[in-house]
C-alpha cells in the first residue's frame, strides 16, 4: 500500500492554502464497489445531482492524513468534527442550471470550516475563482452583505447562460484548477470561491461506475 503523498499550495492574491492528498484512501477499489450498490438520492442545498451514505469505516481508513494535513497546512488543531460527508455525483443537465448553480460559492463563511473533496471518477477536478469586480477570493462575515448585493446587482444585469462553470467568465477569474486524479483528495477553507470544474462535453452520468463520481465532506477544525 502507498503512502498518501500531501502537497500544499497557495492561490490567488489572498494567498489562501490548499492541500492536495494523493494515494488519500488505502482502498479506492473499495469504496467505488459501494457506491454501486448504495441508494442515492437528491443532493441538497443546490448541489446539481445526486448522494449516497458513505461506509461507517470512511474517516478511520483517513483520519491520519486528514489531521497532518489539518495540522501542517492548515494550521488548524485536532479538534475535528464531521458536520456532513457523501457519496456525490453531478447529473444535472447544463440547461436546467439555476443561476445560482452556475457560478462559483462559498460553503460557509467561518475561518474553522474545511472543504474536502476525493475524487474517486473521471472529471476535471476542483476550480477557484476571484470575483473580478470585488477582487474578493474568500467571502467571510465581512465581506458576505456587501458581496452578495454587488453579486445579485451583476446577475440581473447580466445573468450567466445555462453551463456550468469550468473556467474565467465575465465576473469571475479561474485563479487555479486542481486536478482529478483518481483516489485524490483536495481540502480547503470553505470560504474559499470555487466550484466543481464540469467541462460542457462531461458525462453527466447517474452511474457510479461511470460517472463523475466523489466524496465530499465538510468539517470544522480548531
Amino acid at each position: 500500500m502507498t503512502s498518501p503523498a500531501i502537497a500544499a499550495r497557495r492561490i490567488g492574491t489572498e494567498r489562501q492554502p490548499i492541500a492536495i492528498i494523493d494515494q488519500f484512501h488505502p482502498d479506492p477499489d473499495a469504496l467505488r464497489t459501494a457506491a454501486c450498490v448504495a441508494i442515492f438520492e437528491p443532493g441538497r442545498h443546490h448541489y446539481p445531482g445526486i448522494r449516497a451514505a458513505l461506509p461507517q469505516d470512511y474517516f478511520a481508513a483517513v483520519r491520519a492524513p486528514l489531521l497532518t494535513t489539518l495540522r501542517e497546512v492548515f494550521a488548524q488543531g485536532t479538534q475535528l468534527a464531521l458536520l456532513d460527508a457523501s457519496f456525490a455525483m453531478v447529473t444535472q443537465p447544463p440547461d436546467s442550471l439555476a443561476i445560482a448553480q452556475r457560478i462559483p460559492h462559498v460553503d460557509a463563511v467561518d475561518i474553522d470550516r474545511i472543504a474536502l473533496v476525493h475524487y474517486l471518477g473521471p472529471g476535471d477536478g476542483t476550480a477557484f475563482y476571484r470575483h473580478r469586480s470585488t477582487g474578493f477570493e474568500t467571502v467571510d462575515a465581512a465581506r458576505g452583505s456587501g458581496y452578495r448585493q454587488t453579486l445579485r446587482d451583476e446577475l440581473a444585469a447580466a445573468p450567466p447562460p445555462p453551463a456550468y462553470i469550468a473556467d474565467s467568465t465575465p465576473l469571475f477569474e479561474r485563479i487555479a484548477l486542481v486536478e482529478a486524479r483518481y483516489n485524490r483528495a483536495v481540502l480547503y477553507r470553505s470560504r474559499l470561491l470555487h466550484s466543481g470544474a464540469i467541462a460542457p462535453d462531461a458525462a453527466l452520468s447517474d452511474d457510479p461506475a461511470q460517472g463523475r463520481l466523489t466524496i465530499t465532506a465538510f468539517l470544522s477544525a480548531r
